[in-house]
């Protein structure tokens, strides 16, 4: 009886280690998908509410710092900073051929994209640099198709939505800029929207490795067109400038860059460039909290309508 006892023991031992791993690779596969909702909603929470503020942080900045160089300065710093912590870390090197794609990449999302905005910004009215920027997402789907990937008939219907709510809400404020402004505002979402798009077919490093090699590449060539343009030495009298540029690099580089670049290897298209809907409603609260604005009957259902094509567009199923 011992020994049957025994044997028995044995035999089930086996059986049941098995079942614990099963039960653990069913708990593993039950918790990723959970865990990647998560950081979707925080990476598009980044994008929302952070890169709406960087607007207000641009406006500032440019009190002290020419455009190009703003913008270069930025990058840099911020690429910087993320490519040593990650190199501390172990992490490998972009090959030639990964630094080349990511200075392709670059100079279509942070030359082209953010750099035009903040060149424009010297002369365009908010209401038309919000509507500008709210022409992203078309623009972006628009380059997904040349590769294959069409917005389904919902997110054409909330891309719509969104972008007539955006319209209305800058009616009230003028559409009126410099030529020079506005051509550059025009291009500026249709550099960014190319680069989002040609960003699934170029040679990158992985992971945070990317949007460093990305930031330092395209900081490089806006310090190169910022010697171009002759914009000389910044010109600080106040603190307001240092500060914005602080709050650019940490939050709108270093936290809102890459997630928008998780963004676009886990989400459609429409999803991931919804920010440029939303960016627009937080630059009006930040005016109602910090400057005393106010807001009409008229932005609010704007805003309800905005809102409303975010939510077709997060109605598709989003997974690529």
């Amino acid at each position: 009886m011992k020994n049957t006892y025994s044997n028995e023991a044995i035999e089930e031992r086996p059986i049941s280690a098995n079942a614990q791993l099963e039960n653990d690779v069913v708990a593993a596969k039950e918790a990723n998908p959970v865990r990647e909702r998560i950081g979707i909603l925080l990476s598009l929470l980044a994008l929302y509410i952070v890169w709406g503020s960087t607007y207000l942080g641009m406006r500032i900045a440019l009190e002290g710092f020419p455009p190009f160089l703003l913008a270069g300065l930025r990058f840099l710093i911020a690429g910087g900073i993320l490519y040593s912590v990650l190199w501390m870390r172990g992490t490998p090197a972009p090959t030639w051929k990964q630094w080349g794609g990511a200075a392709l990449l670059g100079a279509f999302l942070l030359v082209g994209g953010n750099g035009g905005v903040v060149f424009s910004e010297q002369w365009v009215a908010s209401g038309l640099a919000a509507l500008g920027i709210a022409a992203v997402p078309l623009w972006t789907v628009i380059f997904f198709g040349l590769w294959g990937r069409w917005p389904k008939r919902l997110e054409w219907l909330g891309l719509a939505v969104g972008f007539a709510g955006v319209v209305i809400l800058n009616l009230e404020n003028g559409l009126r800029a410099s030529p020079i402004g506005a051509i550059v505002l025009l291009l500026a979402p249709m550099s960014w929207g190319l680069g989002s798009a040609w960003s699934q077919h170029l040679p990158l490093p992985k992971g945070l490795m990317s949007s460093a090699a990305q930031m330092l590449t395209g900081g490089a060539i806006l310090m190169l067109v910022s010697f171009a343009f002759r914009e000389g030495m910044p010109h600080i009298h106040t603190m307001r400038p240092l500060w914005a540029m602080a709050f650019l690099i940490v939050f709108g580089s270093l936290i809102a860059f890459n997630a928008y670049g998780y963004l676009l290897q886990r989400v459609r298209p429409a999803l991931a460039t919804s920010y440029a809907y939303v960016n627009p409603l937080v630059a009006v609260g930040l005016g109602v909290a910090l400057a005393g604005e106010h807001i009409t009957f008229v932005g609010l259902v704007a805003m309800l309508i905005i809102l409303s094509g975010v939510g077709l567009v997060s109605l598709v199923r989003q997974r690529r």
